[in-house]
């Protein structure tokens, strides 16, 4: 359903919400996350004019979520990279159908409606704060590069 771009983004934003105020390079983020640093780069370029991170220069530089992570939404996220397309007309093109979707589309856009407002409604701080056993991400290569999880 999604691109890899917008997975390496969700994984780049979890990761800057469990490192609150402490500044991660792309290389560092490259490295927590599993993405190649030359494609994390162009990730975080894009959740940058979006508004969902913020960079810092000089020594202890990097970047950090320009939000708090309860004020972040997956929706946020996705749409910073590849916004979710909604079925508004037929995707065939035919003329009788026009803006009444068939079953099919209908039903199909439903699903995607439902997936939207779903995202809408969760933060990244929520996922940190998730009861499940499972913290997102690997902490044993964040003691490695002697990041502190908040």
């Amino acid at each position: 359903m999604f691109s890899q771009t917008v997975e390496y983004a969700l994984r780049a934003v979890v990761c800057l919400g469990q490192h609150v105020g402490a500044a991660l390079t792309t290389q560092e983020l490259a490295d927590l996350t599993h993405v190649p640093a030359s494609y994390m780069s162009k990730v975080l370029q894009s959740l940058g004019r979006a508004g969902i991170i913020r960079a810092t220069r000089g020594i202890g530089g990097g970047y950090l979520l320009a939000l708090p992570a309860d004020h972040v939404s997956i929706y946020e996220v996705i749409s910073a990279i590849e916004p979710v397309q909604r079925i508004k007309t037929c995707p065939l093109g035919l003329k009788s159908h026009g803006t009444n979707l068939c079953p099919l589309h209908h039903r199909m856009d439903h699903v995607l409606a439902g997936a939207e407002k779903a995202f809408r409604e969760t933060t990244i701080a929520e996922l940190l704060n998730d009861s499940n056993p499972s913290t997102p991400l690997c902490e044993s290569r964040l003691v490695r590069l002697g990041v502190k999880k908040s």
